[in-house]
């Protein structure tokens, strides 16, 4: 992938996501853990603005999906995520189980990222993708260990491997 808009699309994305998961971190962490959010959730915010920055004065630039089966495949993904995702959250929820609606999402986000590889021709989506769902396993088991509520662990796990994301196509963006 060489398309500098994508790239400042990944800062801007990638960033944005990783401020919404620190900040369902915050659920219910431990109490010293939340100025480390705050400070994460701001510096993830700060990236993603900048990454709108470079998007939108890059707007012209060719993106991998300016062509039309590439744009379809995307959005099949991301309805297919949102549905599966939506479906399952509302599973938990009314049984009871709230607690695995954040290891859920993230599993079910890194999974998606899969799909996207080929529309981007991206092949670090991989690794993406396995950091998001090997966060949502793990936090199942770190979670209890630590007495925090699975969003914090999920949280700061899927939070931190997009903000790393994010930073890699800020980085990216800046080598092309």
């Amino acid at each position: 992938m060489d398309y500098i808009r994508d790239y400042a699309m990944y800062a801007s994305i990638f960033g944005m996501f990783s401020f919404c998961w620190f900040g369902w971190a915050q659920e219910n962490p431990r109490q010293s853990w939340r100025k480390y959010l705050g400070m994460a959730s701001g510096a993830a915010l700060l990236l993603c603005l900048a990454g709108v920055y470079l998007s939108v004065t890059n707007w012209h630039a060719a993106s991998a999906l300016s062509e039309t089966k590439a744009f379809s495949t995307y959005l099949f993904t991301v309805y297919i995520e949102f549905i599966v995702a939506g479906i399952g959250a509302f599973v938990l929820i009314k049984r009871k189980l709230k607690n695995y609606v954040a290891p859920w999402i993230a599993f079910i986000v890194g999974i998606h990222f899969i799909g996207l590889t080929k529309v981007f021709d991206d092949s670090s989506l991989y690794i993406l993708a396995a950091l998001l769902v090997a966060v949502s396993v793990l936090s199942l088991w770190i979670s209890p260990r630590l007495q925090v509520a699975n969003s914090a662990v999920t949280g700061i796990g899927a939070g931190t491997v997009l903000f790393i994301f994010a930073l890699l196509g800020f980085i990216r963006y800046l080598s092309v």
